[in-house]
């Protein structure tokens, strides 16, 4: 415990973590209401196909969400910083928007195949509900992630590292909609959410907010 301690006065910025508490929490409890829900649609929607094989990609952003986090957290602690503003920032923004302005989708459809992958859809679908989806917290997130990865000091001019988070973010993107999961309006408005929030993350000057992370910081050139 006294370890554990030692640990987190040696890294606050370790304490931004503990933001995930409140947004499990906040997000569910928005679930649990049942409010009138404006549907969200527009045209582009109805001529995008079902498509299961997408669904892989959608669940890869279990692991690329949290994973980037981390390495970030122990590689560059102040791009880990940026991040975690323009992502639990934009999450909480996403979140008061459903709270004063409850929407939805009425975009699923049976699914027309039986086979592993669209097994694993119906039970998406059990678990995330087509309800709180504009702006979409899984785009802002992603997007967020290609915005400080592209950036970071750290890849510069690491063409491999760039084209992996092109690809996850392009395939991430499409998988919300290839599985019916968002419309292309919530896409839109969860990208421009991380777009706007990208500027004060750059402005900020993190290590003055947390001296410890100085060091690196001055040694990575990120300050």
């Amino acid at each position: 415990m006294h370890s554990a301690l030692f640990w987190l006065r040696k890294n606050p910025h370790a304490w931004l973590m503990g933001y995930w508490a409140f947004y499990l929490f906040g997000f569910f409890s928005l679930e649990q209401l049942d409010p009138e829900y404006t549907i969200i649609h527009c045209f582009i929607d109805d001529l995008i196909p079902f498509n299961e094989w997408f669904v892989i990609p959608y669940c890869l952003w279990y692991l690329w969400m949290p994973g980037t986090m981390l390495y970030l957290f122990f590689k560059d602690k102040t791009d880990y910083c940026r991040l975690c503003f323009i992502m639990f920032v934009g999450m909480t923004l996403a979140m008061l928007t459903y709270l004063v302005w409850p929407n939805g989708l009425d975009l699923r459809q049976p699914i027309p195949r039986q086979n592993v992958l669209c097994q694993l859809v119906e039970l998406l679908r059990g678990i995330d509900t087509p309800t709180n989806v504009c702006p979409s917290i899984h785009i802002s997130s992603t997007v967020s992630i290609a915005i400080v990865g592209l950036r970071c000091k750290l890849f510069r001019g690491n063409l491999p590292v760039h084209a992996l988070i092109w690809a996850m973010t392009i395939l991430i993107t499409l998988s919300t909609l290839f599985l019916r999961q968002h419309s292309v309006i919530d896409v839109v408005a969860g990208a421009a959410l991380s777009l706007v929030l990208m500027l004060p993350a750059y402005r900020i000057n993190w290590a003055k907010i947390f001296p410890e992370i100085a060091p690196a910081c001055a040694k990575n050139g990120a300050c």
